[in-house]
């Protein structure tokens, strides 16, 4: 019988490639996302101003509505192009689109006058930005291969 040197019961670590990791969390930033702005709804008042056209004393008209599919249209599209862009690409997008949304994630707090919902406007902008940072640190320590001549050029250099 032979004896591992691993400790019986332990779980092996699954390596998940960076563009899971990536899809991953741009999925849990949406969920977020989409919930801050739903749970934004049991604020009192926030139903009244919808229903007479303003939202963050924004006229709630065409323009206000593509700026806000726009906004949510950019983060669902970076779940799908996490996993499908090439990986110098993809590390970019991801780099610059994270590093776009972290002041969008934050201007959730704006305009507030009072300091009712600061738990709430704190929480969901402090897990917001959390997941922005690790889509930022998975994207800037992505894994480079090694060159193909590495070995080559080390074997003829030792000639």
């Amino acid at each position: 019988m032979t004896r591992s040197s691993t400790t019986a019961g332990a779980f092996q670590q699954a390596q998940l490639p960076v563009q899971a990791k990536l899809a991953a969390a741009w999925t849990s930033f949406m969920f977020l996302y989409i919930y801050v702005d739903y749970l934004h709804l049991y604020k009192p008042g926030s139903i009244d101003e919808i229903l007479v056209g303003v939202v963050h004393e924004f006229d709630t008209g065409p323009t206000f509505v593509a700026l806000a599919l726009t906004l949510m249209a950019v983060p669902i599209l970076m779940i799908a192009l996490s996993t499908t862009l090439p990986a110098r690409v993809n590390r970019a997008t991801n780099l610059v689109v994270a590093t776009l949304y972290i002041p969008v994630s934050m201007y959730n707090v704006a305009g507030e006058e009072s300091w009712t919902y600061s738990y709430f406007y704190g929480l969901s902008i402090g897990l917001e930005v959390l997941l922005l940072a690790f889509i930022l640190r998975a994207s800037w320590t992505w894994p480079r291969t090694t060159r193909a001549t590495a070995g080559r050029d080390l074997a003829q250099a030792r000639v």
